[in-house]
């Protein structure tokens, strides 16, 4: 990636800004490819979620990840440009098509900020081939025309415009003028249009009902002969009311509920988001750093503290469940090792309290060289016997035949990623597929040995209680 220094743009101004442009404009001629103008703007404050709201198109891609125990958030909208993969590589191909548009990106502005300059911004399903017709294909990538953030305490808008040998530079001016005084001085409604939290009349259907218990039990039985060790089985429900869900309402209250999760958006245009509050990363990378998360073994929250405290207690000496902790943490040891990457982990795992339920979480961390690009470790990572199962070669492939469904982003990989090899993915899971008035929902459970077919169907349900409330209101 090629970048201006802001020193030789010194004015911040329309004819500033279209020389700019004319210096892309002639180096897509010179190289026969179009030029990625990438322009990023340190701003006084911006609110991401706020922002996408404003400009949602639902036919558009976009893009939404925040932690606000961390105060960080980034969102993106409108694809400049986009590519879907399939197949075992899928990941290489998303890291090609990047590495392609990177080396025809000039960028220029306060890229001294944090999450500064040009992000693609990815999803990929639990499977590497989807069925004919799904929603999401197995990989996808895209560059948004707009971007915000916020981190450290800074604040951020990035444009990215494509600029082919013909484009029209006063059209692009135009449009990159109207956002920077737009971003800069961000002005939010005084009052908000008033939407309903009741979903009114709405009902529930179990996907494959009654299916759950016995796939478990099957489960059980190939654990029993020694086929594998673990496996993570997931059960679905559907919510359908009479007028559309509104995913970006629901997503404000996903991450005021659940401010330790990751609250995330995934829009595949016409309408339909991904939407979730996830606790668990599969991996970041920040300045040369990977840190990644063991997360297994659940308990429910109790009512009263003494209560909290025994399933506390509970969880933290269940033999069952630091069983099925230390398959995904052992996993994630030998998978980054396959890599390169030598790893620390936590002695002990910990808990990690939500409001609605408790895991065990054992962090881990690593250095990472610069011949290691993140989507090489998501690849090898994804997905963790936390979702999948272990051996994962023997346990995943039966995933799909026991559940009867197509899992599509559930337990799959969304998140970020720039020219630095910063970035971070997080695992597609506490979500809801939103189309119309149809909710679709997910949630699993690791079955081991020792594991109970009703116990897991109550964990499940557990997890499923969370978009729930959110969804209708509870």
């Amino acid at each position: 990636m090629q970048i201006i220094p802001s020193s030789m743009l010194p004015e911040r101004d329309p004819k500033a800004l279209r020389e700019f442009l004319s210096g892309c404009r002639e180096t897509a001629r010179k190289k026969g490819h179009f030029q990625i103008a990438s322009i990023t703007l340190d701003v006084k404050h911006i609110a991401p979620l706020a922002v996408l709201q404003s400009i949602y198109e639902p036919e558009e891609l976009h893009f939404y990840v925040e932690r606000a125990s961390e105060d960080e958030a980034l969102a993106g909208a409108e694809a400049v440009v986009s590519a879907s993969f399939s197949g075992a590589d899928r990941f290489a191909q998303a890291k090609a098509f990047a590495r392609e548009i990177l080396e025809n990106t000039i960028a220029v502005g306060d890229l001294e900020v944090p999450l500064a300059g040009p992000h693609f911004f990815t999803a990929f399903t639990f499977d590497d081939a989807v069925p004919e017709g799904s929603i999401f294909p197995p990989a996808t990538i895209f560059l948004p025309r707009w971007q915000v953030s916020k981190a450290k305490g800074h604040y951020g808008a990035v444009a990215n415009l494509r600029i082919d040998p013909d484009s029209d530079l006063d059209q692009l001016v135009a449009r990159v003028w109207g956002a920077y005084q737009k971003f800069t001085a961000f002005d939010y409604p005084d009052h908000a249009p008033v939407r309903a939290t009741s979903p009114g009349t709405c009902t529930r259907r179990e996907l494959n009902a009654g299916h759950y218990p016995q796939a478990v039990a099957q489960a059980l039985e190939a654990i029993g002969r020694g086929e594998y060790e673990k496996i993570v089985l997931a059960r679905g429900i559907e919510l359908e009311r009479e007028e559309d869900w509104q995913p970006l309402d629901a997503l404000n209250r996903l991450r005021e509920r659940f401010s330790g999760c990751y609250a995330f958006s995934f829009g595949a245009g016409g309408g339909r988001s991904f939407i979730g509050a996830t606790p668990e990363r599969l991996l970041r990378i920040e300045n040369g750093k990977l840190m990644t998360v063991a997360l297994a073994g659940s308990a429910p929250r109790g009512t009263e503290a003494a209560e909290d405290a025994r399933y506390a207690r509970d969880l933290l000496t269940s033999e069952k469940d630091l069983h099925e902790h230390a398959c995904v943490r052992d996993s994630i040891l030998r998978r980054l090792e396959k890599v390169g990457i030598h790893a620390r982990a936590d002695q002990f795992p910990r808990l990690l309290s939500l409001a609605n339920v408790q895991h065990l979480r054992t962090r881990i961390e690593a250095e990472v060289g610069e011949g290691v690009h993140l989507l090489d470790v998501a690849a090898e990572l994804h997905p963790t016997p936390a979702v999948g199962g272990s051996p994962r070669e023997q346990a995943v492939p039966q995933i799909k035949e026991l559940e009867a469904m197509d899992r599509g982003l559930y337990a799959g990989v969304v998140g970020w990623f720039n020219h630095l090899n910063d970035g971070e993915m997080i695992v597609g899971i506490r979500s809801a597929l939103i189309e119309g008035r149809i909710a679709r929902l997910m949630a699993g459970a690791g079955i081991v040995e020792g594991s109970e077919p009703d116990k897991e169907m109550r964990e499940t349900e557990i997890k499923l209680k969370a978009l729930l409330d959110v969804l209708t209101g509870g």
